[in-house]
């Protein structure tokens, strides 16, 4: 039993960093439709960020952490501004060559500024035995920040002016202009808000395993893999699919070799689509179209 609840707990935490990074790639498709493909090397970018003023600046971690963050989510802003707007109105597979193109930059900064090497964080773990359960105090930090961005996420959603503008947006980015919405401003917000997810999950990422350049390619996929899950255009969706996507995962090892882990993941992934294929949260058909 301990070993379950030790896999449960491994679970929720892997599953909960998936769905953080996947809340902010599907608040931005669903205000634009578009398959930001870029959004895991974000989150990778916000990984090097709290390196950065953590390790090579000697900052306290956690202001190293909300540096990093807050440098993400200008990246985002800079990103949307000079890669994406021009090409809103454009043929719809231009903005997904910029995208490729975005992914490949950002890994190349990192290479030439970072190198090559695996990186870690410098942050002492200390781990402590509930029970039976072993649990460190960087994994009790990740959940109870996991517990607050959700909670802040979700009053920012729906409590706020902001929220229901970014609503609005999303349900109909025309309509929202004609009703006085700013839709170039929401969209720069939607893209700072996701990207300082990225870079949240992106630092936990981080915590759990290690740094390197070419972890961009693989969060972007098991991110992804999360918002299909929980259903293209719905902002809670990749919080729900991250948590299966982490539990397929760690429950899958417990009865195969772990070189099986991936394949579990995206297995599952396959399972449900074919059954749901608009995802398990999914409230409406999506519109086709171009990224506008």
């Amino acid at each position: 039993m301990d070993y379950y609840s030790q896999v449960i707990l491994n679970s929720i935490i892997t599953g909960g960093i998936y769905g953080l990074i996947a809340v902010g790639y599907s608040m931005i498709y669903s205000i634009l439709r578009f398959v930001n493909f870029s959004h895991g090397f974000v989150a990778m970018m916000g990984m090097y960020f709290t390196y950065a003023l953590s390790v090579q600046l000697q900052l306290p971690f956690f202001i190293a952490a909300a540096g990093g963050i807050v440098l993400t989510a200008f990246l985002g802003m800079i990103i949307e501004r000079v890669a994406y707007r021009p090409l809103r109105f454009s043929f719809y597979l231009a903005p997904l060559v910029a995208v490729v193109g975005v992914a490949f930059f950002l890994e190349s900064v990192a290479l030439m500024v970072w190198g090559g090497g695996i990186l870690s964080y410098d942050v002492k773990t200390t781990s402590f035995n509930i029970s039976g359960l072993y649990i460190t105090n960087v994994q009790i930090g990740i959940l109870i920040t996991l517990l607050l961005s959700v909670i802040l996420l979700y009053y920012l959603i729906e409590k706020t002016t902001i929220g229901q503008a970014i609503r609005a947006t999303a349900d109909d980015i025309k309509m929202a202009s004609l009703v006085g919405i700013n839709s170039n401003r929401i969209v720069v917000i939607v893209f700072m808000l996701g990207s300082a997810l990225a870079a949240v999950g992106g630092t936990f990422l981080g915590l759990e395993t290690n740094l390197q350049p070419t972890i961009g390619l693989s969060v972007t996929a098991k991110s992804f893999a999360a918002v299909i899950l929980g259903g293209f255009g719905n902002i809670y969706g990749g919080l729900v699919g991250g948590l299966v996507l982490g539990f397929a995962e760690n429950l899958g090892v417990t009865v195969l070799p772990t070189v099986w882990k991936d394949f579990i993941a995206f297995g599952v992934l396959f399972i449900v689509i074919y059954f749901k294929p608009s995802g398990l949260l999914a409230k409406r058909q999506e519109r086709g179209g171009r990224y506008r």
